[in-house]
């Protein structure tokens, strides 16, 4: 059995759950555990469960079958332990942080493996500034994560998106209607974007790229006029106007409580306000997240496993697992948070999609 600097991991997924998480699981704990002899310590619900010390010792049968399984068996939680100042349980208690440092040393704990997002690989990083070894995993359907060519979670979320649009289809052309899908995209509109040319968008909208409702409007009655009976307009959850990229944080945040609904149902609103055609809204929500990754997926999160658990062995700590150029690859932790990957606008993707007819917005 080759040897390993690390005896004891902790392993814990966070933020909400995407597909692959389990295969990401399943390829640092087998490799880990079968190959180098380390001992799993899985904490539930994520950060909160380390904070609690929900622990317990991970056996290889609990890895058998999880492949296919969407979720994680871990549980996850979005608990942000570097908010709480005053004590996790009270004035009189260990802050969070102070107790997720006492839990890593009461479990003997040499590494700890997150998987997770942009929040929890930032929480990662500053475990890290604290002193603990952590290593992390880029998981999230956005992919949205610094340093890395793509994040498991998203080609599953992509293949839902692009078919509830190929369905949206039929619909649209049988009412003769505008039909908006809003996609999951708070901050990057990865999702939307190619989920938009996988199905044939005929306007996408982004965060990146505030949108101008009469260059929309100009689109689909030019649409209309050339005897096109239909429309489909994918929206990220993240998409903005051209006003409301001018306004300061605080403005912005007022005007997005007080809108009735959510974007797609305020981009239907105005596209019929302004061409009068009838609208429908389709908002795909947390079915983007759900149900069995998709083959990519399944062997992405394999390999970003394998690699973590190799990291492990090597004592090589303070990373996050990348790919990139197709090669997998440890980054910095500190490279990663607080950072957003957004598309870039001159992205080659953004060229496609005006090359193929379709509207961004501007």
């Amino acid at each position: 059995m080759p040897k390993s600097v690390t005896k004891v991991f902790g392993i814990l997924t966070s933020g909400g759950d995407a597909p692959g998480l389990n295969a990401a699981i399943r390829g640092v704990a087998r490799t880990a555990i079968e190959i180098y002899g380390m001992r799993a310590v899985g904490f539930e619900n994520g950060y909160r469960g380390l904070m609690e010390n929900r622990a317990r010792v991970l056996q290889p049968p609990e890895f058998s079958g999880i492949l296919a399984q969407g979720g994680t068996i871990l549980g996850t939680s979005r608990e942000k332990p570097f908010k709480d100042k005053i004590g996790a349980y009270g004035s009189d208690s260990p802050s969070a942080v102070d107790a997720i440092k006492e839990n890593y040393r009461k479990n003997g704990l040499d590494c700890l493996v997150v998987l997770g997002g942009n929040g929890t690989n930032t929480t990662g990083a500053r475990l890290a500034e604290e002193g603990l070894n952590v290593i992390g995993l880029p998981k999230t359907i956005d992919n949205d994560i610094v340093e890395t060519d793509i994040t498991f979670g998203f080609h599953t979320a992509l293949c839902v998106a692009t078919d509830a649009i190929d369905r949206l289809h039929s619909t649209a052309s049988s009412h003769n209607r505008v039909m908006v899908i809003e996609v999951m995209g708070h901050k990057a509109g990865w999702l939307a974007l190619y989920s938009g040319v996988a199905g044939g968008g005929d306007v996408i909208l982004l965060p990146e790229i505030p949108y101008d409702i009469k260059t929309i409007a100009r689109h689909l009655e030019d649409r209309s006029r050339h005897g096109k009976t239909f429309s489909i307009v994918v929206v990220a959850e993240g998409a903005l106007s051209r006003e409301e990229a001018m306004m300061d944080k605080k403005t912005f945040k007022k005007s997005r409580a007080e809108m009735s609904g959510s974007i797609g149902y305020r981009v239907a609103r105005e596209i019929e306000a302004e061409t009068g055609m009838e609208s429908r809204v389709t908002v795909l929500g947390y079915l983007q997240r759900g149900g069995t990754p998709v083959a990519f997926d399944r062997v992405l999160a394999s390999q970003f496993g394998t690699a973590a658990a190799n990291m492990l062995a090597l004592g090589d700590y303070g990373k996050m697992v990348a790919l990139q150029d197709n090669r997998l690859v440890g980054v910095p932790l500190a490279k990663v948070a607080n950072r957003i990957k957004s598309v870039p606008l001159d992205h080659r993707m953004l060229e496609t999609a005006r090359d193929v007819g379709t509207c961004l917005g501007d």
